[in-house]
């Protein structure tokens, strides 16, 4: 498995991964990057994932919705803030409705993503979700979230090799 850390601060409202992969940083970019792959592995393990729209430009959206066999659909929306290609995207995270409103009932997070080159070959990626208050957190990883970050980041090395299966 990849990830080589995971840190929870309530204090900081803040639940952060970090993998380390023997790819490119170019290489991993791409599964933020490309639709298909990104498909692959966000969402937790049996969960399937299908993005519906994808523009990784500052001030765009990403929509998508993920189907698990045993709950139903359950869709969701980044707004990107930020994107230095391949290095740093950054976009607010939360949950829709079917038709693809914004569901403002549940919380919103602070999506931050790093990719550094440590050695030639190998990325760093470091994930940080910030939560907007400490009940959110807590709401958030009720719903499993941190189970649910740590589950689909593992999945990434399938994506990298070419053997992920979704």
């Amino acid at each position: 498995m990849p990830i080589t850390n995971v840190e929870k601060n309530p204090d900081d409202l803040m639940l952060r991964a970090t993998c380390e992969f023997d790819a490119p940083v170019e290489r991993v970019w791409q599964v933020w990057a490309d639709p298909r792959q990104l498909e692959q592995w966000w969402g937790p393990p049996g969960v399937t994932a299908t993005v519906v729209d994808h523009d990784l430009t500052e001030g765009a959206r990403v929509t998508y919705y993920m189907t698990d066999p045993e709950h139903g659909e359950f869709h969701g929306w980044w707004h990107i803030l930020a994107v230095d290609p391949p290095h740093t995207l950054e976009f607010r995270d939360g949950f829709a409705y079917e038709g693809g409103e914004i569901n403002e009932d549940l919380p919103t997070t602070l999506t931050e993503v790093a990719l550094t080159s440590p050695a030639e070959g190998k990325t760093v990626m470091t994930v940080t979700a910030t939560f907007t208050s400490l009940e959110s957190m807590e709401q958030l990883l009720e719903m499993g979230a941190e189970e649910g970050m740590v589950g689909a980041l593992g999945q990434i090395d399938d994506v990298l090799t070419g053997v992920a299966t979704n």
